[in-house]
């Protein structure tokens, strides 16, 4: 029989881990803030949109190299994976920031291979959240992930408010942003969770399913009020009141300490479950397993038609929101928008955490109204299309904000929720290598993507910079035409999978 202590110990722990990976999540999300220094990088180093895109897509690039992460756990703990991505990130961003603060010269071609340095750097700080929240919710690993994946949206809000904190004249900061700040919650989530789980966690089966579903919906609960805080507060800061975002910061700051503070609270008390209910429940499993959640990797996955109809959904879906976002500083001044470029981004992110969060909705209401997840793939594609065809169409100067918006909040559902198809559809245990594979869209999406808007972009301009709503109309309508090929694939993967989805509901009710 465990002590009082070890037990109140298990049971925080697994919150706790919940608490840093959301902080992970929220500030290693730096390929969200591309926008607000890609105009000084693009006069630093004298260069054409083309090639501005191309170091956008530089950063998605480092995706393709994702599952080398997966790999890298086969070898290293966790903690040595989660510094080693710190380590990553500060030498790429630092390089950067040396750059256009003129301390040292780089050729382009050097510029793109730091900026690749930085993607594959959030591919592992995600591969580790990922881990991190299956091995301690085997159970509940789609609220886990739907919560702490969201916070990834927030990053380039909490970047712009810090910025703005600092110097909001200096697009620059960013750059150091993003080399320093994982790297010190890095060493935070190490200090507060010294001891990650190497190995599938046996403390979730000392807790209830209603308990931690009530946990998780506190938690979801701060999750909504910090993202309403940002979107209805912190987003309509004036970049150049310093101490209105010092003051939003620090809101935004307390906020996320908060599920700190729960996490804590929940080692107060623990129900009991008798070990019959347990191996029931193992049992219970190890059966849903054998219908949607069988293993699979590799070669076997890549021979599977359901992962690329997966694959077409996200590329023509999640990856044309990451792109637009990357796009965002240069079509709001093509558009001559009145909004600041980064009260856009601040739109962007908030919906995009709002989509995220949303992403868990099939896990709550699934007692009573069960809909396969890939269904709700399907719908959250929708805006996307709609979105872009508004913009194109619409003249009036709310179209930029709303269309963002939209396309935030799709993207950002399709994000959360790829994790948990993922999981579902080729088996948990395989995730950090499965989902790699998945994300090598992005890079691909990203360069077809931007090479098409910046070939539309020049197109219209003769001095490097196109001001009119011809310089991205074609663009949206493309865009919104791939989009819908994207929710096509949906539907197919939809119906190809919901038997065994309607299977795995049918045996757990029954």
């Amino acid at each position: 029989m465990k002590g009082g202590s070890e037990i109140m110990l298990g049971n925080s722990r697994k919150w706790i881990i919940v608490v840093v990976t959301i902080w992970l999540q929220a500030f290693t999300g730096t390929n969200f803030d591309f926008s607000q220094y890609s105009s000084a990088m693009k006069s630093a180093l004298n260069i054409s949109q083309m090639q501005l895109n191309y170091l956008a897509t530089a950063n998605d690039m480092g995706k393709l190299f994702g599952w080398s992460s997966g790999f890298a756990l086969m070898y290293f703990p966790l903690p040595a994976v989660m510094f080693i991505a710190a380590a990553m990130g500060f030498v790429s961003y630092g390089l950067q920031w040396l750059l256009l603060q003129g301390f040292i010269h780089l050729p382009y071609f050097l510029v793109f291979v730091v900026s690749v340095l930085g993607g594959v750097s959030i591919c592992w700080f995600n591969t580790v959240c990922f881990v991190l929240c299956i091995r301690s919710f085997p159970v509940k690993r789609a609220l886990a992930l739907s919560l702490t994946v969201s916070f990834n949206g927030v990053s380039g809000a909490l970047y712009t408010l810090a910025a703005n904190s600092i110097d909001p004249s200096s697009p620059t900061l960013y750059l150091l942003l993003n080399a320093l700040l994982p790297l010190l919650v890095s060493f935070a989530a190490a200090f507060f969770a010294p001891i990650m789980p190497h190995s599938p966690a046996h403390h979730d089966h000392s807790n209830s399913n209603s308990r931690d579903s009530i946990m998780f919906l506190v938690l979801n609960l701060l999750a909504t009020l910090t993202g309403l805080y940002l979107l209805l507060f912190a987003s309509h800061a004036s970049a150049g009141d310093v101490a209105s975002n010092r003051l939003f910061l620090g809101g935004a700051i307390f906020l996320l300490l908060l599920p700190l503070f729960v996490a804590y609270a929940s080692s107060w008390s623990r129900p009991a479950v008798h070990d019959d209910d347990l191996e029931l429940h193992k049992e219970l499993i190890i059966s849903c397993k054998r219908m949607l959640e069988e293993e699979q990797c590799g070669s076997a996955v890549l021979g599977r038609l359901d992962f690329w109809l997966y694959y077409v959904t996200y590329i023509c879906g999640g990856t044309i929101g990451l792109v637009y976002s990357n796009n965002l500083g240069q079509i709001a001044e093509s558009v001559g928008t009145s909004c600041e470029i980064s009260t856009l981004v601040m739109v962007y992110a908030s919906f995009s955490f709002f989509g995220r969060l949303l992403s868990a909705l099939p896990d709550y209401i699934g007692s009573k109204l069960y809909f396969a997840r890939t269904g709700w793939l399907c719908i959250a594609l929708i805006p996307t299309p709609v979105a872009f065809t508004f913009m194109a169409l619409s003249q009036t100067p709310l179209a930029l904000p709303i269309g963002t918006a939209l396309i935030g909040f799709s993207s950002g559902f399709i994000f959360a929720a790829a994790v948990s198809v993922t999981s579902e559809l080729f088996g948990p245990n395989s995730v950090a290598v499965n989902h790699n594979l998945l994300i090598t869209n992005i890079p691909i999406g990203s360069l077809v993507y931007g090479f098409l808007s910046a070939l539309l972009y020049d197109a219209n301009t003769n001095s490097g910079v196109c001001i009119g709503r011809q310089c991205y109309f074609w663009t949206f309508v493309c865009w919104a035409c791939t989009a819908v090929l994207g929710l096509l694939s949906s539907l197919l993967l939809f119906f190809r999978t919901k038997h065994a989805y309607q299977l795995h509901d049918g045996f757990l009710r029954g």
